[in-house]
């Protein structure tokens, strides 16, 4: 839009130069630019949410600019998380108005209107979060650092097996002992060295380790469960990262609020602790996610060798 209106700027300035030479006239500068153009392009657009031109309004981009709908605290939340497809309304096509599987947890699957943009108009879900990017240099110093060979010196016939690193869809370079490198780089970020926004995806059977920091990815918090006995904390393999001093700290938080704003918790410092994380549609393929804290206790249980009953409480599961 702003790169538009600049170009009919210039262009106004231009053949108000050409004027002046042919007329042989005094050229102002303060003339030729006039001071309305810019502000008043950038004001039409948001006002009517027609991006682009307003001499060409039949081919400018409709609704991107819309007022916010105030009815309601819930109707300005939900308005707020709305997304549109980009298809014609009249089209009878089912395909793109169904719910795929990987909006689980992602896309609200009840909220969308009724009618023609049935389907097309979604909801994303209110924990979930979309990314904004962070810089993905120093996480590849970080694996130089931890024995990862890069591109330009990669031998694939003295190394054939070797774990292929990939950042941001780009082949960065390769390792000999994925599992030591995966957990390392999986323990800077839930130690909040590493952006939590970031992903880390690692598929075993394709010899694959990719990681993700762009802007744009759709991401969900869940909470985290211990994989190896910690020292540090105390928690052993199995527990969940969200221990009870964490819930008396919030709760005494919300009882008391703290005076300096730095050194409330809050849902950042749940992040920082490493109880909460965010995995992206494609990291949640790779992962184990339980449903209940049943569930978890149960996992528990089979991992220490004790036979579990499939149906414990004799209940309707329903």
């Amino acid at each position: 839009l702003f790169r538009g209106i600049m170009r009919r700027m210039h262009s106004e300035l231009a053949n108000y130069l050409r004027r002046c030479v042919e007329g042989n006239r005094h050229f102002n500068l303060a003339v030729g630019i006039k001071p309305g153009t810019l502000s008043n392009g950038l004001k039409y657009s948001l006002a009517t949410g027609n991006w682009g031109d307003q001499k060409k309004a039949m081919s400018s981009t409709a609704g991107v600019s819309q007022v916010l709908n105030r009815y309601t605290f819930a109707s300005t939340l939900s308005h707020l998380r709305r997304t549109n497809t980009p298809i014609g309304r009249d089209g009878k096509l089912a395909k793109p108005r169904q719910l795929h599987n990987t909006h689980w947890g992602l896309v609200c699957p009840a909220e969308t209107p009724e009618g023609q943009a049935c389907g097309l108009v979604k909801n994303l879900s209110l924990m979930c979060y979309v990314s904004v990017g962070s810089p993905a240099e120093p996480l590849i110093d970080f694996m130089i650092n931890r024995g990862m060979e890069v591109i330009e010196e990669y031998e694939p016939l003295r190394y054939p097996h070797a774990t292929k690193i990939f950042v941001n869809g780009t082949w960065v370079g390769v390792h000999q002992d994925p599992k030591h490198l995966v957990d390392q780089v999986f323990d800077t970020r839930r130690k909040s060295y590493l952006q939590y926004e970031v992903s880390l995806i690692r598929e075993i059977r394709d010899q694959e380790f990719k990681i993700f920091s762009d802007a744009g990815r759709v991401m969900r918090p869940v909470f985290t469960v211990q994989q190896k006995n910690d020292p540090e904390t105390g928690l052993e393999k199995g527990q969940l990262g969200l221990t009870k001093d964490l819930v008396n700290k919030l709760a005494q938080e919300q009882a008391d609020p703290p005076d300096d704003a730095e050194l409330k918790m809050g849902w950042e410092g749940l992040i920082k602790a490493g109880a909460i994380e965010y995995l992206d549609a494609e990291e949640e393929e790779t992962a184990m996610i339980c449903m209940t804290p049943e569930d978890l206790e149960l996992y528990r249980l089979q991992k220490a060798g004790l036979s579990v009953d499939d149906d414990q409480d004799g209940g309707d599961l329903n």
